[in-house]
């Protein structure tokens, strides 16, 4: 008769409960090695894509083509809607990538709306038809249909639109450089960025005054507001507006510096080159290397540094030359 032979050590005890943990604390160094790789955000690239042959807007659509493109091939793809670690305890990042196409949404639309159209009656344009409304589906599905899908849908699109843009052969396809044009989307410009601005400060503690209706006696709003407003940001919340902070200013500075080519001529007329100069020169600073494992949020003057608050101070910076560069644009 054969005898089965059990498989155990010298002890006595079976070796397999210590492979197993082996194998476990194996995948948890992997995953937080990813973790760490992955959260790197990406740097920003050190040239502006321009044609040989000059085509207007060419680089604006480009580099949102490019950002784009970093949004869903960057180290470990498109983090948002992950249901697997490491990417599941990841925040950071999902709200870097919010940040971007937030931006990517802003800039799709006033594309499709304003950049691509002579006036309020042309015939939209069909590829930023289909690109805007791909880049507006929800950023955290993950299945039938994926987001990364739904996306590269929009960037293909994107990519059909440039082509056309090239080809002399094909007049159908136009970018406007206009000043009402990049006039209208500094004015979204100037909206995120003042939100950001408030989000970022509400990390402390601040006390308001209610200034909701100031400046129009006839004014009225839906519910009454208390004249002073306590703002908080919460704890748990204070990494993610941070973020989604760098995201924005990350994306913002490609952008800016492409319409610096597109409208170089507009802008020359209005002797504006050197103020979105320094809008894009305050974003690059937000950019700068954080120096810590965390984000860090001590009081405004106290010992430990405030990240937040360093980083509404280079956003309200470029929020106040967005509203001067805006309005010097919609001067006669």
């Amino acid at each position: 008769m054969s005898k089965t032979k059990s498989v155990t050590g010298q002890n006595g005890r079976s070796p397999i409960p210590k492979i197993v943990a082996g194998v476990f604390v194996l995948l948890v160094l992997v995953c937080v090695a990813l973790g760490v790789y992955w959260s790197n955000t990406p740097a920003l690239p050190g040239t502006v894509p321009v044609s040989e042959r000059k085509v207007v807007g060419y680089a604006t659509t480009e580099t949102l083509i490019d950002v784009a493109s970093v949004l869903l091939e960057k180290p470990g793809g498109y983090l948002s809607n992950d249901i697997a670690p490491p990417g599941l305890f990841l925040d950071n990042m999902p709200n870097w990538e919010f940040g971007v196409l937030v931006q990517i949404r802003d800039l799709a639309r006033v594309m499709r709306n304003d950049l691509s159209r002579s006036q309020s009656t042309s015939v939209e344009d069909p590829d930023l038809a289909i690109a805007e409304p791909q880049f507006n589906y929800d950023s955290e599905s993950w299945v039938f249909p994926s987001t990364e899908g739904e996306y590269r849908e929009g960037l293909r699109a994107l990519v059909r639109y440039r082509d056309r843009l090239m080809d002399p052969a094909v007049p159908d396809a136009q970018f406007y450089a206009r000043a009402d044009n990049l006039a209208g989307w500094l004015g979204i410009v100037e909206k995120r960025l003042g939100n950001l601005s408030q989000r970022l400060s509400a990390s402390v503690v601040t006390v308001r005054e209610n200034t909701d209706l100031a400046g129009d006696p006839a004014a009225r709003q839906s519910t009454t507001r208390p004249e002073q407003i306590r703002v908080k940001t919460p704890w748990l919340q204070i990494d993610d507006v941070f973020y989604e902070a760098r995201g924005t200013t990350w994306a913002l500075v490609q952008f800016l510096r492409a319409a610096e080519v597109d409208f170089r001529e507009v802008l020359e007329k209005k002797n504006a080159l050197v103020s979105i100069r320094q809008i894009i020169r305050e974003l690059e600073e937000s950019q700068r290397s954080l120096r810590s494992p965390v984000v860090l949020n001590g009081s405004g003057f106290g010992i430990l540094a405030n990240h937040s608050l360093v980083m509404a101070s280079y956003v309200a910076q470029a929020h106040a030359a967005t509203i001067d560069l805006r309005e010097l644009l919609q001067q006669g």
